[in-house]
C-alpha cells in the first residue's frame, strides 16, 4: 500500500493537533498521522525545526507543500478538499466564518485553554492546579458563552446556518473543557448546549475524540 501524500506530525492529546486531525477527517482524505513524543523534545530536533522553525506542532506535509498552525492546516485541507465549510457559497458566508473563526481564536480559547490547562493537563506537566487562574477565566468565558447564546438563538451555527469551519475549530478545546466541571458553563445555555452537542456527535468528530483519548493514555502512562 502507498504511503499517503498527506503526513501530520504532532501528539493527538494536543487541542491544536487535535484541530488539524478533524479537518482531514472531515476532508476524507488519506493521510499519516506521524506521533511525536513532547517529553522526548521531538519538536526540537533538527528534522522538525526544518518543518516548523518556532518548534510547534502541527506540521501538515501535503505533497511539496509543508504548513504549520492548526488553523492554516485546516483551511489549507478544506480549500482544497472541502471548500463548502469555508462558506464558499457567497463572500458573506466566507466572510462570517472568518469572523467567528477570529472569535474563536481571540476570545473564547484563550479563555476555556487556560481553564483545561490548569484542570486537565496541569498534572501531565507535573505542577498543582492554579485555582486563581481558573476563576479568573471562568468569569471570561461565561461573558464569551453569552454572545454565544445571543448568536446561536439566530442561526443554527456561527457563520450562518451551515455547519463550518468556524464551528469545528471550537471542537477540541470545548471537547477538554467539557470534561472539566465547568461544562456547565455550557449545559446551562440551552442554544450553546445545543450546538455543542450537534459538534460532538459529528462523525469526524468521534473519530478525533478517539485520538485524543488514546493520546491522554499515553501521556498519563508515561507520568507514572
Amino acid at each position: 500500500m502507498a504511503t499517503p501524500a498527506v503526513k501530520l506530525y504532532g501528539w493527538a492529546i494536543s487541542p491544536v493537533v487535535s484541530r488539524a486531525l478533524l479537518a482531514l477527517e472531515e476532508a476524507g482524505i488519506d493521510y499519516e498521522l506521524v506521533p511525536m513524543n513532547r517529553q522526548a523534545g521531538d519538536q526540537h530536533r533538527p528534522e522538525h525545526l526544518a518543518r516548523n522553525p518556532f518548534g510547534k506542532v502541527p506540521v501538515l506535509e501535503d505533497g511539496d507543500l509543508t504548513l504549520f498552525e492548526s488553523r492554516a492546516i485546516a483551511r489549507h485541507v478544506l480549500r482544497k478538499h472541502k471548500p463548502e465549510l469555508l462558506g464558499s457559497g457567497s463572500l458573506e458566508q466566507a466572510a462570517m466564518v472568518d469572523v467567528w473563526l477570529e472569535v474563536e481564536a481571540h476570545q473564547l480559547s484563550p479563555a476555556a485553554i487556560a481553564i483545561v490547562v490548569e484542570c486537565i493537563f496541569a498534572s501531565f506537566l507535573g505542577r498543582e492546579r492554579n485555582q486563581a487562574a481558573v476563576d479568573e477565566n471562568v468569569e471570561k468565558l461565561k461573558k464569551v458563552l453569552e454572545v454565544y447564546e445571543a448568536r446561536l438563538s439566530q442561526s443554527r451555527y456561527l457563520a450562518g446556518d451551515f455547519l463550518s469551519l468556524a464551528d469545528l475549530s471550537h471542537f477540541t478545546i470545548m471537547h477538554y473543557f467539557m470534561d472539566t466541571e465547568y461544562a456547565t458553563l455550557v449545559e446551562a445555555l440551552p442554544h450553546v448546549s445545543a450546538w455543542w452537542q450537534g459538534l460532538a456527535a459529528l462523525p469526524a468528530a468521534k473519530k478525533v475524540s478517539e485520538f485524543m483519548s488514546v493520546g491522554a493514555a499515553e501521556a498519563s502512562k508515561k507520568q507514572e
